[in-house]
């Protein structure tokens, strides 16, 4: 079994994927993001790379990576900098570093600040365009998302499964933003069947 990093998106808690990941019956490293959500600001955290820096060294061995959202920018700059490492995906409504507002996002930053009015406003800085990378990860990547999420529509994840060399898209009708939450046990189910095709 490969060992598995859970990335949370920009909510920045640990505990995000623990439903998930008891469902699916799965243990590895859950990651939180200092400054965001209502997660303590840490020194030396300022912007995206740094919480890339806070994974990097776990790349010590193959691993499998679970990302939502925010997360999944994360996830695919591993890929592109660890591509003998990373050994599958699992990518939950992510913009991944692919351009969202002309394929019908809506501006997820005002939500966002209301509901964690203490986070740090580095986050709503435009992270680089990934577009031209994505297609040289070669790591079998599991695409979820919801058909009623307005921060990464569907149209998000067939930008990425079209870039992305080996991809499947799974989209659970009526789920949002949230669906690795509101749907936690079909998520798991979804993401079991993933990581057994890789081994």
């Amino acid at each position: 079994m490969l060992k598995t990093l859970f990335l949370p998106g920009a909510s920045g808690s640990a505990s995000f994927w623990k439903p998930v990941a008891t469902h699916a019956g799965l243990d590895g490293l859950f990651f939180s993001w200092p400054g965001l959500g209502t997660e303590p600001s840490a020194p030396g955290i300022s912007n995206i790379d740094d919480l890339f820096s806070l994974v990097a060294p776990e790349m010590k061995q193959p691993v499998a990576i679970i990302a939502q959202s925010m997360g999944g920018y994360i996830a695919l700059k591993l890929a592109l900098s660890f591509p003998h490492l990373v050994k599958s995906l699992v990518l939950v409504v992510t913009s991944g570093g692919v351009p969202t507002m002309d394929l019908g996002a809506c501006d997820w930053r005002p939500g966002y600040f209301a509901a964690f009015p203490q986070a740090a406003r580095w986050i709503a800085d435009p992270v680089p365009d990934l577009s031209a990378d994505i297609p040289s990860i070669e790591a079998p990547t599991l695409l979820l998302w919801g058909d009623a999420d307005p921060i990464s529509p569907v149209a998000v994840g067939q930008r990425l499964r079209a870039l992305l060399p080996d991809a499947r898209l799974c989209v659970f009708p009526g789920a949002d933003h949230d669906l690795a939450q509101t749907h936690a046990d079909a998520v798991a189910g979804e993401i079991k069947r993933h990581l057994a095709t890789v081994g």
